[in-house]
């Protein structure tokens, strides 16, 4: 009987709600606030899309903030816990992501908020500026190699192959996207890769079978 009568108390502590001091909910939420800052920063700094999402950026500075204090109120009360975990399990975000990195950001709100939430503020420091350190180095993995679309308009298809020689030389790798024939010539689409846009449209400029063309930065799905 005393080990039903232990587990009986132990249950019916855990369904009372344990207190929270004013203070212990101002040290998440200024600690949530601090991180959730640097990762608005870092938003900023990082990304590399020639549109920058400044709602998006917003939600996930502020997302931390509501994450930390739920995971507080999850472990002050069991029937708050069991409620929570059912309410948001109902809860359907339509959405859509284009952006793959946006889901990082997105992870990582969640990731600030939890670990706040816990008062690991240690891990939530740490993982923080290895994230950081991450997005830097592989943001700038080949960043001076930048991808172009390349529209060239010659004077007939027998010139593909002078065109051809002429990006082997001024670009790093380059590939045919398409060939329109009319009357009054060919015109070509490539996907290029180049270190100096300009050199390659001097080059283009000075070519005697180029007779009109059009050199576009792009970034992903976002033409510049």
């Amino acid at each position: 009987m005393g080990l039903i009568q232990a587990l009986a108390n132990q249950i019916m502590n855990s369904l009372q709600n344990q207190e929270i001091s004013t203070s212990a909910v101002l040290a998440v939420l200024v600690v949530a606030g601090i991180l959730a800052v640097y990762e608005f920063i870092v938003y900023q700094a990082v990304l590399h899309r020639s549109l920058y999402n400044k709602a998006f950026n917003i939600s996930i500075a502020v997302l931390p903030l509501f994450i930390s204090t739920i995971i507080l109120c999850l472990q002050s009360n069991l029937v708050i816990t069991l409620g929570t975990i059912g309410a948001l399990a109902i809860i359907r975000f339509r959405t859509a992501v284009k952006d793959p990195v946006d889901l990082i950001f997105i992870l990582w709100s969640l990731h600030t908020g939890i670990t706040c939430g816990c008062q690991l503020y240690e891990m939530a420091v740490i993982t923080s500026l290895v994230a950081t350190v991450a997005l830097v180095i592989l943001g700038h993995v080949n960043k001076r190699m930048k991808s172009h679309i390349l529209v060239v308009h010659c004077k007939s298809a027998q010139e593909e192959e002078n065109l051809r020689t002429l990006l082997e030389k001024c670009a790093k790798r380059y590939r045919v996207k398409s060939r329109n024939y009319t009357e009054k010539g060919m015109d070509y689409v490539f996907e290029i890769v180049v270190k100096e846009a300009g050199n390659l449209a001097c080059n283009l400029e000075q070519a005697e079978m180029v007779e009109r063309f059009s050199l576009m930065e792009y970034d992903s799905d976002d033409v510049l």
